[in-house]
């Protein structure tokens, strides 16, 4: 699995729930899943299709250069792919399901090509209604220059069913397309890789007598 991170996620989601549908919200323990939580959220449903932040991770930030904290999820993703997270969200919440979007980075001068996974988990809030959930989204490759905004490569969404049990999706996420060795690497900055130095053919050869002088005036 490419993404590690938010197989970890999962196997949480899924201890905690048992044999139910969904985990209660207050049976998180960020503790068990500390390797995760600079990937990791909690979102709000504020209506269909729509969900904001109320926690997220350092990463998310970065990838925003900015506190996304109380932002809608749809922020990350660019215009023409919003409609189709939306629907995600609907899935998520109304059925319940969980989803699997997978994703490719917007480009632009300083924004390096950007893999990314997302994943989102149904939780049931305080109330007792299903309006909270656990994500987690998940890059491969160097952040770039902030923000970076995602197009949506594919969705895959499992309904569960009212014993706990989950239905085949319908669509798994597609694969990447192949890449040369060594194009993509973990960073945890906005570095981008350095390149190397190499002088120029054309230069002067060097010479004893001075290069530059020193003229001094009193006019």
């Amino acid at each position: 699995m490419r993404f590690p991170i938010l197989q970890t996620v999962e196997s949480y989601w899924d201890s905690l729930r048992g044999g139910r549908p969904m985990p209660d919200r207050a049976e998180l323990d960020p503790r068990r899943i500390q390797t995760a939580l600079a990937h990791a959220f909690i979102l709000e449903r504020l209506a269909p299709g729509v969900a904001r932040f109320r926690l997220a991770g350092s990463h998310l930030n970065d990838l925003m250069g900015m506190e996304v904290r109380g932002m809608p999820l749809t922020s990350f993703f660019l215009p023409d792919a919003r409609k189709r997270v939306s629907q995600s969200l609907v899935h998520v919440f109304d059925e319940p399901a969980k989803a699997w979007l997978t994703l490719s980075g917007d480009r632009g001068i300083g924004k390096p090509p950007l893999d990314a996974c997302l994943l989102i988990l149904p939780l049931r809030a305080d109330s007792g209604e299903v309006s909270r959930a656990l994500g987690c989204l998940a890059t491969l490759g160097p952040v770039g220059r902030a923000p970076r905004r995602f197009d949506i490569r594919s969705t895959a969404v499992t309904p569960i069913l009212p014993d706990g049990s989950l239905q085949v999706p319908e669509t798994a996420p597609d694969e990447w397309p192949e890449r040369p060795a060594g194009v993509f690497r973990e960073v945890t900055g906005l570095a981008e890789p350095a390149h190397g130095y190499r002088p120029s053919p054309h230069r002067p050869p060097r010479t004893d007598r001075p290069q530059l002088y020193l003229v001094k005036s009193d006019a």
